[in-house]
């Protein structure tokens, strides 16, 4: 999996790029009319119920903006918040509380957002072993926040990119010429370039289940598509081999009856593409 210092790079380009892409050569509305000598202080307002993610994003931005800036932070990550909370006071240069702002609530409100709705299906899962997992429909420039949201909320990270764990789907199986070649060929590559990666492959059948069992080295069976009985017929078949993950047709009214199948995990494309931005807002304190 993806490593701390990785992530924190991912984070720093994040930032990097988003305020570049922002301000270019100044922000001209503050400079225009607001005096650099100028202070002030900035609340971060709730307007509708939820989870709150992103308070330590913002911390960042902040600082990468001006170091001098001062985060009072209220209410942290992954609290339930309601309407008209108050999460933080940022206070400092006036110009750089407003050169931050954009970047802070783009941020947070579409972390709030992926985080509500992977705490929903958390809850939904209360009781069983099954965990949530995301996938790698985010939002291209920004996974690095979309994952981060969801572990925030209690849900667990697939894989972060393509170069962290194998992963043979369907399209790899056939061009490979089925799954046996296809992860006898993976294993070879393994071994070949001294790489430590879990494979995962996906099982479109029983039969399938059936033929990825009988080859080696196989950490996860994806099961997708799979209805409910045909999901318990593989996790019997199964047993403690490797891990069991089900996934395609996974939403809130189907996900509890998955994990009751006994799956280690259901994955969701839905908590990072299908969500609505969380309504924030960073007000001056007058």
């Amino acid at each position: 999996m993806i490593t701390e210092k990785q992530f924190k790079q991912e984070l720093d380009i994040i930032i990097t790029n988003a305020i570049r892409e922002d301000i270019g050569d100044g922000d001209h509305s503050s400079l225009a009319c607001i005096p650099t000598s100028a202070q002030g202080k900035a609340k971060l307002l709730v307007k509708e119920a939820g989870v709150i993610a992103g308070v330590q994003f913002a911390k960042m931005v902040f600082k990468y903006v001006d170091p001098d800036l001062v985060v009072e932070e209220l209410i942290s990550d992954g609290k339930q918040v309601q309407k008209g909370d108050l999460v933080f006071f940022v206070s400092g240069a006036s110009q750089s509380i407003l050169k931050a702002e954009r970047l802070v609530l783009n941020a947070m409100q579409r972390m709030s957002a992926i985080a509500t709705k992977t705490k929903t299906f958390v809850d939904l899962l209360e009781g069983t072993k099954t965990k949530i997992l995301d996938t790698r429909k985010t939002t291209p420039g920004i996974r690095a926040l979309e994952k981060w949201a969801v572990k925030i909320a209690g849900g667990e990270n697939h894989r972060f990119a393509l170069y962290d764990m194998i992963m043979l789907k369907d399209n790899h199986i056939d061009f490979a010429g089925g799954i046996k070649e296809a992860i006898e060929k993976t294993n070879a590559y393994l071994k070949t370039n001294n790489k430590d990666l879990k494979i995962i492959v996906e099982a479109r059948n029983l039969d399938e289940v059936s033929q990825i069992l009988a080859c080696d080295n196989v950490y996860r069976i994806l099961l997708d598509n799979f209805d409910y009985q045909m999901t318990r017929e593989a996790v019997a078949l199964i047993g403690n081999k490797c891990q069991t993950e089900s996934s395609g047709n996974i939403d809130e009214n189907t996900v509890r009856e998955y994990a009751l199948c006994g799956v280690d995990y259901v994955s969701s494309g839905a908590l990072t593409h299908s969500v609505y931005n969380m309504d924030l807002s960073l007000k001056a304190v007058m």
